[in-house]
């Protein structure tokens, strides 16, 4: 099946690109840079991988979001708090909707490159402080974009019961270089060590007993 991936750089999505190209035809990726502090460590990692795929890689800006909607991980924002991924300070981290955006963008995409399918690498992890990465709104997504599409675009969650321990354990035996991929939400030179998606990668290596690529400013 055509398959378009989400692909923002991070450790889930670039494992999701290197199972969709395992279990389906990628005919793209698409990359959203839409004002995050770390969208610039991010999208370039995106881009490689792309590269290194033989996957078209397109970015689209959407830049309205960093000047018209309130989280802390974007450039607009406050801080990026500190703490594990969990936390309820966490929440500052949400920009509201960004999933509901990027998957229809993404989805309009996937129908123009006559593709059946589009793949989102959101995972349990995920489940806590993001609402838009839930089942049952993934469900209403799928839902939508069945239904309003020709093609009847399908979304592929492939890691929606997945944690990032268990997802890093995939991308292994995928042969995924994590050390090409981006996590930290400060956007810094190298990763923070504890914002909380720093926090979470440092964990799912540990758990999932793999050695650990990243150079951290702080290891909390």
């Amino acid at each position: 099946m055509k398959t378009v991936v989400l692909l923002s750089g991070g450790m889930d999505s670039v494992t999701a690109l290197h199972w969709a190209r395992q279990e389906h035809e990628v005919v793209g990726a698409v990359s959203f840079d839409y004002g995050a502090k770390h969208n610039h460590r991010e999208i370039p990692l995106a881009a490689w991988h792309c590269a290194d795929s033989g996957v078209r890689h397109d970015i689209i800006d959407l830049g309205f979001m960093n000047d018209h909607f309130a989280s802390d991980l974007l450039k607009s924002g406050g801080e990026v708090p500190e703490g594990h991924y969990a936390d309820e300070n966490m929440k500052k981290t949400v920009v509201p909707f960004r999933n509901g955006i990027m998957l229809a963008i993404a989805c309009g995409l996937a129908e123009s490159r006559e593709a059946q399918a589009l793949v989102i690498a959101a995972h349990a992890g995920d489940h806590t402080i993001y609402p838009d990465c839930r089942e049952p709104f993934m469900q209403g997504m799928a839902a939508a974009m069945r239904e309003g599409t020709y093609a009847h675009v399908e979304l592929l969650r492939p890691f929606i019961h997945l944690d990032k321990a268990g997802i890093a354990k995939l991308g292994a035996t995928l042969g995924v270089d994590y050390g090409k991929t981006w996590s930290c939400y400060k956007g810094g030179d190298l990763h923070c060590g504890k914002c909380g998606t720093c926090v979470e990668r440092i964990e799912a290596f540990v758990l999932a007993g793999l050695p650990d690529p990243t150079v951290y400013e702080s290891e909390v």
